[in-house]
């Protein structure tokens, strides 16, 4: 298969777009009221359940698309440049997966029904169970914050090839 220099439209709009719902969805999850058993979810965890199932699809598209349209390393950076390069973009696939999922089957362990943008259904991916409920509560919280310091690592790069090496990487995942 072909590889590309630089990253396609449909690349570029799924990244922008999963960065634009990330944006929208922490404040959210930070947000939205405590819910203690019994409790029924109300618009905040609605919403924050439906921002991240669309992530989720997003992120599976982002994916399937990356490995069937690969884009070749910037042949201008250092190796270890292009290897941790590799690793982060890696690590953010995996964490936003796993940060995503741990919350679906978070909302299906505490047996709410949830509705997606308040349209249909949401299917739950296990029955009421406190403990595992507990237990992948603790998982969520640990991927979202694992997530938001990649994404800083992230960004911190990003703006290091913009303000310090100056060397237009970024131009590869910009709008033309």
């Amino acid at each position: 298969m072909a590889t590309q220099l630089r990253y396609g439209t449909t690349a570029k709009v799924l990244h922008w777009l999963i960065v634009a719902l990330l944006v929208v969805q922490y404040p959210i999850g930070w947000l939205m009221p405590d819910l203690h058993r019994g409790m029924q979810p109300g618009a905040g965890m609605t919403f924050h359940v439906s921002f991240g199932l669309a992530i989720l699809v997003l992120i599976v598209l982002r994916f399937v698309w990356r490995l069937t349209h690969p884009v070749d390393p910037e042949s201008s950076l250092a190796g270890w440049q292009r290897l941790s390069s590799e690793a982060v973009h890696w690590m953010l696939y995996v964490l936003v997966l796993a940060t995503t999922l741990t919350g679906w089957l978070f909302a299906s362990f505490r047996g709410w029904s949830i509705s997606l943008f308040y349209l249909v259904p949401v299917p739950m991916l296990a029955s009421d169970n406190e403990v595992a409920g507990k237990a992948i509560d603790g998982l969520h919280q640990a991927a979202e914050w694992t997530l938001l310091v990649v994404i800083g690592i992230h960004v911190a790069a990003a703006l290091a090839h913009i303000f310090v090496y100056r060397d237009r990487i970024m131009q590869r995942m910009l709008p033309e």
